[in-house]
């Protein structure tokens, strides 16, 4: 079943000779439940395509659809909602508000949107997450592991139909990049959700259902891994 549908998407930064075509007509389909990664150069455009996605960036041109819906043809109210509730980020810099502990920052987004916290939800979460003794923790507190424990947290607790992560192994040395790799994993098998991921780490790539490869703007292949 088809989550997310992109059409034709371009993406250009600045005008006449200084124009930065960072998207050239990108077009493809993610069906629901599929571990996707995107790979490419640095400046090969796969950030910009993930921000799109994410309803953070807006297109030159061209339509992203999640869930049969034309996100960009919301108002910028709707469209807020709409990311809040239906997308999940997670960045390479963690993002994580500094005033705010642990569990208010993985519940932020439902306070945002006037929701009650699904208490027994949220020690899933945080138990699977392993950050049951750091509640009350500030992220100054925190190791960078489990930061971006605390931004995948954030990303799931309302349920979305899209997570999409950036780099989100960047800052992290080799064991917590691959204990925050089986977190992404569980995310997607446990709890169903449609996972796409920016990665230059060969051994996130290797493990998706899927890799598409950007290059200049473009695709320049895509390979379904597994099935």
């Amino acid at each position: 079943m088809e989550i997310l549908r992109v059409e034709n998407l371009s993406k250009v930064y600045g005008k006449g000779d200084t124009a930065v075509k960072a998207l050239d007509n990108v077009s493809f389909l993610v069906n629901k439940g599929e571990f996707v990664a995107i790979i490419g150069p640095s400046g090969s455009g796969k950030s910009t395509l993930l921000h799109i996605l994410g309803g953070v960036d807006t297109p030159t041109s061209g339509k992203v659809f999640v869930e049969h819906t034309d996100i960009y043809a919301l108002d910028e109210t709707k469209l807020a909602i709409f990311r809040r509730r239906q997308i999940g980020l997670i960045y390479q810099f963690y993002n994580l508000i500094p005033v705010l502990n642990v569990r208010e920052n993985i519940t932020l987004p439902l306070l945002l949107d006037g929701r009650d916290v699904d208490k027994g939800q949220l020690v899933e979460i945080i138990s699977t997450l392993g950050l049951t003794d750091r509640l009350s923790h500030l992220p100054n507190q925190l190791s960078g592991g489990q930061q971006q424990r605390v931004s995948i947290g954030r990303a799931l607790i309302n349920n979305p139909s899209l997570v999409l992560a950036d780099e989100p192994t960047g800052n992290l040395d080799s064991k917590n990049s691959a204990e925050i790799l089986e977190l992404l994993k569980l995310s997607n098998k446990k709890y169903h959700q449609t996972l796409i991921v920016i990665t230059h780490d060969e051994r996130i790539a290797l493990q998706a259902d899927r890799i598409i490869s950007i290059e200049d703007g473009r695709i320049g292949k895509d390979e379904v891994m597994r099935r």
